[in-house]
């Protein structure tokens, strides 16, 4: 892995445990059952988790609803689930939309696909409100 990247010691823990995960089950679970089984591999790495965290959203400083993210690991990364044929654009969007809904600016989007698949996401606190 890159160790130049924000918080890069973090999501290369993450997903190590993905991959620990993925190679224990494999795919056709749902992903409350990765979810779950996530939680107990980062706990293994000394992570600290969050799980399924309220994201308050707020348009022109009123509240306008949430989000529940999946995951929040060690205060700096949100982690996104998902157990689908493959990761496409709305699940890379929904995760950069909880960037911007929060002081976090580090996501990872994970895919217990038929393929292990993930993707980083980094929304920079500069470009937020």
């Amino acid at each position: 892995m890159i160790d130049n990247y924000q918080h890069s010691d973090i999501t290369e823990a993450i997903i190590k445990a993905f991959y620990n995960v993925y190679n224990k089950l494999g795919y056709g679970f749902l992903e409350k059952v990765y979810e779950k089984a996530l939680v107990i591999e980062c706990k293994k790495l000394g992570l600290k988790c969050l799980v399924q965290c309220p994201i308050e959203v707020f348009y022109d400083n009123e509240p306008v609803g949430f989000y529940i993210a999946d995951m929040i690991v060690n205060r700096y990364v949100i982690v996104e689930i998902k157990a689908a044929s493959g990761i496409c654009y709305e699940h890379e969007v929904q995760l950069v939309n909880y960037l911007k809904a929060t002081e976090i600016e580090v996501g990872l989007l994970l895919n217990f696909g038929k393929k292990p698949e993930f993707k980083r996401k980094v929304f920079s606190s500069e470009y937020k409100d």
